[in-house]
C-alpha cells in the first residue's frame, strides 16, 4: 500500500493556489499552518449522541460528550455493559482518528435525562424518574411517546420550566466540551463544533428528525426542540430569529437525517401540523438546509430499490423494510418503504420542480453521511468487531452471545468536506456551498466537478484540481448559465481508501453517475451512467469465509459529457463510487463464530439470524458526491425527451 500514501502525501502537499480563502473568519484561533487553496479532504461525523441523550442512556451510554470528542481524537473509551464497580466490559478505539466531530443529543428531554440522573436536581424522585432509573426500556417508550406528540411530563411542571432550568446544564457541557476539544493551535488537528438533534415526528410518528450544526461558539441559551414548536418552519423560524439575524454573530445549517423513515413526510409541501408550507417557508428551508445525510446507521436514504422500480440494484444497500420508525415496533403501523417515501433522488427531483413553481429550489442539498452512535463513538464505522450502535433504548447484557445490533442497522458512514484548513469557519463554509460527500464508511478521495468546456483530457493533467475551479464548479455547485450551452462536461476522480497497515482498504470496481432531470412533460425522470472501472471485473468475497478476490483500482477517474443533454430541461447530476465486494458486519460475526447455514450444527443459539432470509452477508461500500445541477436559460428551445430510464452507456477505465 506504499503508493497510496504516497498519493496522499502529494495531494496534502500540493502547492499553494493563489485563489483567497472561500470563507470568512468569525473567530478568534491561530491561523493553520496547513493551509491548501486546492481544499483538502477532512473526514468527520455530525450525529453523535452520548449520555444525554434519552434513547443512549436508557441503554445505558454513558459517555460524556468530552469522552466522545476524546474518542473522535483517537482515544479509547469503555462502552456498556459495565459491572456492578462501574467498569466497562467493553471497549473502542478508531484506527485512525477524525478531522472533526459534531455531539448532536436530542434536544427534546436532555433537561428529564438530566434531572433523573442528578439527585442534586429538583424532580430527581418524581416517579417518572423512578421509572427510568428501575425500566429504562419502559421509560423509553414513556418518555419519547410524549415527547413526539410535542409535550412534556408532569415532572417539567405545568410551564415546562422545571426541565428548562435542568437542560441548561448538560447544554453547557456540550458547549464546553466542544469549546475544550476544538484544536486552535496552529497544528489545526481537530475541529469540534456546538450542535444538537431537533427530534420530530409526524402524526404517525414518521421521522422528522434534523441535526443543527453551530458556526461558533456563539449559539443559543437552551436548543430549540421538538416540543417548544412542533413544525420545521417552527425551528427555521426560531433560528433565524434567535441566531442567524440576531447580529450576534451566531450562524447555523439544518442537516435532516433518515428522510428513508418519513414516509414521505420529511419533505412534504405540507408540515407535520397539515399546513401548507409557504414560499417564504420554503426559501428558509433553502437558507438553512444546505445538506441532507444519505447514509447513517438506520439506512441508506439515497434511492429505492423495488417491484417497478428502475434498474438499479445498488438502490438495495442498507435499505430498511419499513418506511417509519414506529413499523420498527409496532406492526400495525409497519409497511413497506416506497419510492416517494423520502428517498433523496426522488425529492431533489421534487426540487426541480417546485423550481418551476417558486422560482427557486428548496431541495438543493448536498450530501453526508455520519453515524448516528448512540455509544458516543463518533466515526466508529468499521465492520470489524462492530458493536452496534444502540438507540432502542435496551441496554446490551454482558452475557450476549446473538449479534451485537439489530440485523437491518449498520455501522454508519463518514462526513467529508473539501476545505482549505481544518477549522470551523473553513468547514462550515465547505458545508454552505455544499462541497460535501458522504461514504458508508470507508475513507475514500473522491473529487467532482462539471461545466461547459473542461478539457477531455483532464485526468491526465498534474494540475486537475486548478484547471478544474477555475473552468468549472465542484460537488455542490451550479453550472453557470451560458447563452447556448452544449453537452456539459464532468470529471470525477476517487482514489481508493488507503485502510491502515493493519487493515488495507478494498479497491475500488468502479464510478457511477447518476442524473435526476424533468422531461418536457413534466415528469420525473433518473438515469444511471457507468463511466469508470468495471462492474464485471471478476472481484468477489468468499462468503464462508469473508476473503476477497479479484482485481479492482486503486484510482478512477474520467472525463465524461452527458450523451443525452437538453438545454431546456433542468437537471442534477451526482456521483457514486463503488468499492469491490466485502463481507457486511454482520456475516464477519457468523463467520467468526463459524456459522454454515447449509449445516444446522454449525449455528449456535443467538446467530439464527445469520441465516435468514433477511440477512444480506455481501456488500459493497462506496460514497455519494453531493450533485451539480443544471438550470435553463428562460430563452432555451425545448428539447426531446426520453424514453427510457435503463442505464444507457458502459465504459470501463483500467488503472
Amino acid at each position: 500500500m506504499r503508493w497510496v500514501w504516497i498519493v496522499w502525501g502529494l495531494l496534502l502537499a500540493l502547492p499553494a493556489w493563489s485563489a483567497p480563502p472561500s470563507f470568512e473568519r468569525t473567530e478568534e484561533r491561530q491561523p493553520c499552518r496547513h493551509y491548501n487553496a486546492l481544499k483538502i479532504p477532512l473526514f468527520g461525523d455530525t450525529h453523535v449522541h452520548t449520555r444525554y441523550s434519552l434513547d443512549a442512556s436508557t441503554q445505558d451510554t454513558r459517555t460524556t460528550p468530552q469522552q466522545a470528542y476524546r474518542f473522535a481524537r483517537g482515544e479509547r473509551i469503555g462502552i456498556q455493559p459495565w459491572n456492578d464497580e462501574g467498569k466497562a466490559l467493553r471497549s473502542l478505539k478508531l484506527a485512525r482518528p477524525l478531522d472533526f466531530a459534531v455531539v448532536t443529543d436530542h434536544a427534546e428531554l436532555i433537561g428529564e435525562v438530566s434531572m433523573c440522573n442528578s439527585p442534586s436536581v429538583d424532580g430527581y424522585n418524581a416517579w417518572q424518574c423512578k421509572v427510568y432509573r428501575r425500566w429504562p426500556r419502559a421509560a423509553f417508550f414513556l418518555f419519547n411517546t410524549q415527547a413526539s406528540a410535542g409535550g412534556r411530563l408532569g415532572l417539567c411542571g405545568d410551564d415546562g420550566n422545571r426541565c428548562l432550568t435542568a437542560a441548561l446544564a448538560p447544554w453547557q457541557e456540550m458547549r464546553e466540551a466542544a469549546e475544550q476539544s476544538y484544536d486552535r493551535s496552529d497544528n489545526c488537528d481537530f475541529t469540534s463544533f456546538v450542535g444538537y438533534e431537533w427530534t420530530g415526528a409526524s402524526e404517525n410518528l414518521a421521522n422528522l428528525h434534523r441535526n443543527v450544526i453551530f458556526r461558533n461558539a456563539v449559539v443559543p441559551d437552551l436548543p430549540f426542540s421538538f416540543v417548544d414548536n412542533p413544525t420545521a418552519r417552527g425551528l427555521w423560524q426560531n433560528l433565524e430569529s434567535s441566531c442567524l439575524d440576531a447580529g450576534t454573530g451566531c450562524d447555523a445549517l439544518v442537516i435532516p437525517h433518515n428522510s428513508n423513515l418519513s414516509d414521505g413526510y420529511m419533505f412534504s409541501p405540507q408540515d407535520a401540523d397539515g399546513v401548507l408550507l409557504t414560499a417564504e417557508d420554503q426559501a428558509k428551508r433553502g437558507r438553512l438546509e444546505r445538506l441532507v445525510e444519505v447514509m447513517q446507521h438506520k439506512g441508506s436514504s439515497e434511492c429505492f430499490f423495488g417491484p417497478g422500480q428502475m434498474e438499479d440494484e445498488l438502490c438495495a444497500f442498507e435499505q430498511l423494510p419499513y418506511d417509519k420508525f414506529s413499523g420498527k415496533f409496532m406492526n400495525l403501523t409497519r409497511s413497506a418503504p416506497a419510492a416517494d417515501d423520502g428517498f433523496l433522488r426522488d425529492v431533489l427531483n421534487d426540487g426541480l420542480k417546485l423550481k418551476k413553481e417558486l422560482g427557486f429550489n428548496p431541495y438543493q442539498m448536498g450530501f453526508i453521511a455520519s453515524t448516528d452512535t448512540h455509544l458516543g463513538a463518533p466515526g466508529a464505522v468499521s465492520e470489524t468487531d462492530f458493536p452496534g450502535h444502540g438507540g432502542a433504548g435496551e441496554p446490551a447484557a454482558a452475557n450476549n452471545k446473538g449479534l451485537p445490533d439489530d440485523l437491518e442497522f449498520n455501522p454508519g458512514g463518514v462526513a467529508v468536506v473539501w476545505a482549505e484548513e481544518n477549522s470551523r469557519d473553513a468547514i462550515f463554509a465547505a458545508m454552505q456551498r455544499r462541497e460535501t460527500y458522504g461514504t458508508s464508511g470507508p475513507r475514500m478521495s473522491v473529487r467532482f466537478f462539471g461545466g461547459w468546456d473542461l478539457d477531455r483530457e483532464l485526468c491526465e493533467a498534474p494540475d486537475f484540481v486548478e484547471r478544474s475551479y477555475l473552468g468549472g464548479v465542484p460537488m455542490g455547485g451550479q453550472l453557470p448559465s451560458v447563452a447556448n450551452p452544449e453537452d456539459p462536461r464532468f470529471i470525477v476522480s476517487a482514489l481508493m481508501d488507503p485502510g491502515t497497515l493493519d487493515s488495507p482498504g478494498t479497491a475500488l470496481q468502479r464510478i457511477q453517475i447518476i442524473k435526476g432531470w424533468i422531461d418536457g412533460t413534466g415528469n420525473k425522470r433518473q438515469r444511471v451512467y457507468e463511466v469508470a472501472g468495471d462492474a464485471n471485473n471478476g472481484a468477489s468475497v468468499n462468503p464462508l469465509t469473508c476473503e476477497q478476490s479479484g482485481d479492482g483500482f486503486k484510482h478512477l477517474c474520467r472525463v465524461w459529457t452527458d450523451p443525452h443533454f437538453d438545454p431546456a430541461e433542468d437537471a442534477y447530476y451526482y456521483a457514486r463510487v463503488v468499492e469491490n465486494p466485502s463481507c457486511r458486519w454482520s456475516q464477519q460475526i457468523c463467520v467468526a463464530n463459524g456459522v454454515n447455514c447449509a449445516n444446522p450444527g454449525t449455528i449456535p443459539r443467538g446467530l439464527e439470524a445469520c441465516c435468514s432470509d433477511t440477512h444480506r452477508p455481501v456488500i459493497q461500500e462506496r460514497a455519494w458526491t453531493s450533485p451539480i445541477w443544471y438550470s435553463p436559460n428562460t430563452d432555451s428551445l425545448a428539447g426531446d425527451t426520453l424514453n427510457n430510464d435503463t442505464p444507457s452507456e458502459k465504459h470501463s477505465n483500467k488503472d
